[in-house]
């Protein structure tokens, strides 16, 4: 198994219950999440050695979040304490063709404020194989993004394989400021996973015709999207999840990769909605650990997709579902019949 790290800021989240709206609710559903945490319990969870990088409050809030983290089988050696305050987030489920709904509240957050000298990354590389960060946590602020670059040099130092999920989020910066920003680090990445609003918004490609909030896809142009990325920056695997909206509770989800020789589409599973928050990142760790353990392209996005397609019936931000669960799927056993 690979030993793999992931960076980024674990949340509070807090919920309202079943499908409430935040005006209805007296009360939330409380848990912790966030990408890279996510993506690191995911892999965690299939076997692999999973550290977690961070910055955390050293109050009781804190150790929460690192509890919740340590139960899944999570390192949190790496952990730095220091900070005021954890960043949260309030979800509002949505259900049909009303959407879900995030609020975000992580302004000067610990990881928001911290810095390069806080974290020694010849040491938490050490031994590893994999390196994991996301769009988001250069998005949370400008030294959370120093922190980022000067972690995917050490990561590239160290000789590790090193993956992103450009996950874009408008609430968190503009679409001008997330190209600058991440063009530059894409020479540190081996492995760059995203969709087709991520393409577009933080790098600057467009996958032709496509309307996901149409149901519609266009495998054509996401083959000539992922050849101009990887000859712009010579990724090794561009792979795209691809999620076809009907509405809030019902998609199609499925994911496309390119290796440099062959342009593959997985499976397409049609889901009733749980809870999505989290299926991307349940999608990154299934992408990671089927490459990781020296799957072909194809055969670890079918995992991938499969990873995924269960944690949307899975309530919070945590993938918990087993490998055997995940390749019986890939098997063909979605018909979801009770297990006696």
């Amino acid at each position: 198994m690979a030993k793999i790290v992931t960076l980024g800021e674990i949340m509070l989240r807090l919920s309202t219950k079943g499908y409430e709206r935040f005006v209805q609710a007296d009360s939330f559903d409380v848990c912790y999440g966030g990408g890279e945490a996510n993506v690191a319990v995911s892999l965690a969870g299939f076997g692999h050695e999973v550290s977690y990088v961070t910055k955390l409050p050293a109050n009781e809030i804190g150790e929460s979040a690192v509890m919740a983290l340590r139960r899944e089988g999570v390192d949190c050696s790496k952990i730095v304490r220091g900070g005021d305050r954890i960043g949260i987030y309030y979800l509002e489920t949505g259900a049909s063709v009303r959407p879900s709904k995030v609020i975000y509240d992580r302004a000067g957050s610990a990881i928001a404020t911290a810095k390069p000298e806080d974290f020694d990354f010849d040491a938490v590389f050490e031994g590893a194989d994999w390196f994991h960060f996301t769009g988001i946590t250069p998005a949370i602020s400008d030294s959370a993004a120093e922190v980022t670059k000067c972690a995917l040099i050490a990561a590239k130092k160290n000789g590790l394989t090193v993956s992103v999920d450009l996950n874009y989020r408008k609430k968190l910066w503009s679409s001008e400021k997330a190209q600058r920003v991440m063009t530059d680090l894409m020479q540190y990445v081996d492995v760059c996973i995203g969709n087709e609003e991520d393409a577009q918004k933080v790098l600057g490609f467009v996958p032709g015709n496509t309307d996901v909030t149409k149901g519609s896809l266009e495998l054509a142009g996401y083959e000539a999207m992922f050849r101009q990325m990887q000859e712009r920056f010579g990724f090794r695997y561009v792979v795209s999840s691809l999620r076809e909206s009907f509405s809030a509770s019902d998609n199609a989800w499925s994911a496309a990769i390119w290796d440099g020789r062959e342009f593959y589409h997985s499976k397409t599973y049609k889901l009733h909605i749980v809870d999505r928050v989290g299926g991307g990142d349940s999608f990154a760790a299934g992408l990671i650990c089927g490459l990781a353990e020296g799957k072909s392209g194809a055969e670890a996005l079918e995992f991938a997709v499969a990873a995924s397609a269960l944690k949307h019936t899975i309530p919070g931000d945590f993938n918990h579902v087993t490998r055997a669960e995940v390749e019986a799927l890939v098997g063909g056993d979605g018909s979801g019949r009770v297990q006696r």
